[in-house]
């Protein structure tokens, strides 16, 4: 259904190419075009310590960038354009990313490459909306739209996120915008152009937070993991065995058995804790009780006994402990990393990374191979040459003219 799609990404960092590696994992071919001025995308330099110098695909770089190809085009220079002139004129998708203006400075706009490509999708990604020139950073959208005041606690500073969580929401909502346009071109043959801001991306993702403000008049605080409607709902306690669950108490009966398996079933009557508005307006003192109470057993086995009597709870696990779970593991990829002439990874060595599509459907496959990230450039003299036909000749010029980059 989906591996005929042509998809260029002229996008950087998380957003946009999450969208990318989106469609990659569907099947389609996805061509990442990089800028040769920066070496690529800026995310192959975001490097943790451990990381090996020398290699220009960073664990950053490939949290998104799986299944791609990718060429380095000096966008900038006439010659570069046409570059992508030419691979948009056989795409389906393009995905953007540019700040509000720089795509039409580079003449790589909508309104330019539908005359090219009449049937081409266009899909943009800006940081505040189409009119406001400022470049989108996640840790200030974070802040832009809520996110930032409302996490922490009460004696911490506002907290943002440890992931890019407004560039993860407006890639889902791109996702979307783009499938509703592929619809659309298959009732109509046209094209369309769609876009989303990671702003409203944030701000439409507030939920029941947005709704107490505009229903209720009250602006979310500070909480910690606690829940401003539910008791005790995020409430994280520690175990006798020095680990930290949490709970998810949605109604009376759940607080009933969990009264129950903590040996203290009276608290489930006493008028204080008997009903959820009770219970939200006294959770500071029912916190203590169950922190005392939690204490008294291990994790394990106070796990066991909750699920087992339908009490939702989970312990609080760190990465090594999350990818012992069976539905992650079943979501984790690795693939053979090929030689390359810029980066020196040898042939043979490993590379792990996770898949982003966490859905199943009946009438396709949905774990297609995937080939892992590309090194900068990787592709490029496949791509010019038996894509869109250049020959030999025109490649050195492109290259010696700078469009491109040597290696």
């Amino acid at each position: 259904m989906y591996k005929d799609l042509l998809v260029i990404e002229l996008a950087n960092v998380l957003a946009g190419p999450a969208v990318g590696m989106f469609f990659a994992e569907l099947g389609a071919r996805v061509i990442k075009v990089e800028n040769p001025e920066t070496m690529g995308d800026v995310t192959r330099s975001w490097k943790l310590p451990s990381e090996a110098k020398e290699s220009d695909i960073s664990s950053y770089f490939s949290s998104v960038n799986w299944g791609k190809e990718s060429i380095a085009v000096k966008a900038s220079l006439a010659d570069g354009r046409q570059v992508i002139y030419d691979l948009a004129r056989r795409a389906d998708i393009l995905i953007a990313s540019y700040k509000p203006g720089d795509d039409k400075k580079l003449r790589l706009d909508y309104d330019t490459l539908a005359e090219i490509n009449p049937r081409l999708i266009y899909g943009q990604i800006t940081g505040y909306g189409k009119e406001d020139p400022r470049a989108g950073y996640d840790a200030i959208l974070q802040a832009a739209s809520g996110f930032t005041y409302m996490n922490g606690t009460p004696e911490s500073a506002p907290l943002k996120m440890p992931v890019a969580l407004i560039d993860l929401l407006a890639a889902h909502q791109l996702k979307e915008a783009l499938l509703l346009a592929l619809i659309r071109r298959m009732e109509t043959g046209e094209g369309s152009y769609v876009h989303t801001s990671l702003l409203q991306a944030g701000i439409a993702s507030l939920a029941n937070q947005a709704a107490n403000w505009l229903v209720a008049g009250h602006i979310p605080e500070r909480m910690g993991s606690e829940h401003p409607n539910i008791a005790p709902y995020g409430s994280v306690f520690k175990t006798k065995d020095e680990k930290e669950i949490v709970l998810a108490v949605g109604n009376d009966q759940q607080f009933k058995t969990l009264c129950s398996v903590l040996e203290r079933p009276e608290l489930a009557a006493i008028p204080l804790y008997s009903s959820n508005p009770q219970r939200v307006k006294n959770r500071e003192r029912l916190n203590k009780i169950l922190a005392e109470q939690i204490a008294k057993f291990e994790r394990g086995q106070l796990l066991e006994r909750l699920n087992s009597r339908k009490v939702p709870t989970g312990g609080i696990l760190n990465m090594k402990e999350v990818f012992e779970q069976q539905g992650a593991r079943e979501l984790v990829i690795e693939a053979e990393m090929p030689a390359s002439r810029s980066a020196g990874t040898q042939t043979g060595q490993r590379l792990t990374g996770l898949r982003t599509i966490a859905f199943e459907c009946n009438f396709m496959n949905f774990r297609p191979e995937m080939s892992p990230p590309p090194h900068l450039n990787e592709h490029a003299e496949q791509i010019l040459a038996q894509d869109l036909g250049y020959d030999p000749g025109r490649i050195i010029a492109l290259k010696r003219k700078g469009v491109l980059l040597w290696v």
